[in-house]
């Protein structure tokens, strides 16, 4: 167990970094791998809910403001969304809200913080998280509303907060990163 622990570790710690475009032109069938905007602190506090936002750490009012400035950079792009997926998780929902008003996101708990997890359980879920995204196919940009920690584990790639890794299909099928959309 503690040899799988360390082995998880550094796969996160070593992933590879590749050059990416800081201003990737997005495309129908690409997935935007969103981290929630700012919300202060890390974790949740000892006991949090899912079902009770008052329990669990939250969007702040720059939050807020940076959630609506990605989707206004979205809309300005002229990017065509065609599902908003999010985690369980209040900030989550809440950044998607805000970014894409008039959209209707879903949960998919295969994109829940991964934080504090055992390293077997969260194998399990990243694999469950790229099945999801190798499915997209369009039409429109998938966005996936998640946590840096997800966010890092499928694309190597660490992120800020409302900041975003894109990612696409290679010939092969696989999903490669093509490019990050820096925050707002």
């Amino acid at each position: 167990m503690a040899y799988r622990f360390l082995q998880l570790v550094l796969v996160f710690a070593l992933a590879p970094f590749t050059a990416h475009a800081a201003d990737v032109e997005l495309r129908s069938g690409d997935i935007v791998l969103l981290r929630h905007a700012s919300a202060p602190g890390v974790g949740d506090p000892p006991g949090f809910k899912l079902d009770d936002c008052a329990t669990q750490r939250n969007l702040s009012d720059a939050g807020r403001a940076e959630a609506r400035r990605f989707g206004e950079e979205m809309k300005r792009r002229g990017v065509r969304i065609g599902a908003v997926l999010t985690s369980q998780w209040c900030r989550t929902r809440d950044t998607a809200k805000l970014a894409f008003p008039g959209i209707a996101a879903r949960d998919e708990p295969s994109f829940n913080s991964w934080f504090g997890q055992v390293p077997v359980e969260s194998e399990g879920e990243l694999k469950k998280a790229r099945d999801v995204l190798r499915r997209w196919s369009g039409p429109g940009v998938l966005v996936v509303v998640s946590h840096q920690i997800n966010i890092h584990a499928i694309t190597g790639v660490p992120t800020a907060s409302a900041e975003a890794v894109v990612v696409r299909k290679d010939a092969k099928g696989e999903l490669a990163v093509a490019g990050t959309i820096q925050a707002p």
